[in-house]
């Protein structure tokens, strides 16, 4: 596992953590495991986080564990949703010229930075 990735994972954790007003000890006490587990994933010393782990401490603080698998790279990435589902799922109760927009936004930036997503046609992920 990375250096990137953990201090991912930290920062995501970390911010959440202090932005619900928790400790690191109330965390821990919460998500039922030892404080020094919250400490080394929020110093990104943590190597194995297991699965089980990040799901308490993702249920604690109102995040979603599959960002945590995410930035851990757990998820393969053809598992991942494309934007345009994500974006429908996560904020759909943006007016939909809103979540054309950006759309639109999201699929410029990837193109400037010559990215190829070779996604899901419109529609073929979609319920």
């Amino acid at each position: 596992m990375g250096t990137e990735s953990l201090q991912q994972l930290a920062e995501i954790i970390k911010d959440a953590r202090t932005s619900k007003g928790y400790s690191a000890s109330a965390l821990a006490r919460h998500a039922g495991v030892q404080t020094s587990t919250i400490t080394r994933l929020e110093a990104a010393q943590f190597q194995h986080p297991s699965p089980e782990t990040l799901v308490s401490v993702a249920r604690v603080l109102e995040i979603s564990a599959s960002d945590l698998f995410a930035c851990l790279n757990w998820m393969p990435r053809e598992q991942l949703p494309s934007f345009t589902p994500y974006l429908r799922a996560k904020y759909g109760a943006l007016p939909p010229q809103v979540q054309e927009k950006l759309e639109n936004h999201f699929t410029k930036v990837v193109r400037r930075y010559g990215y190829e997503c070779n996604g899901p046609e419109p529609g073929q992920d979609e319920f």
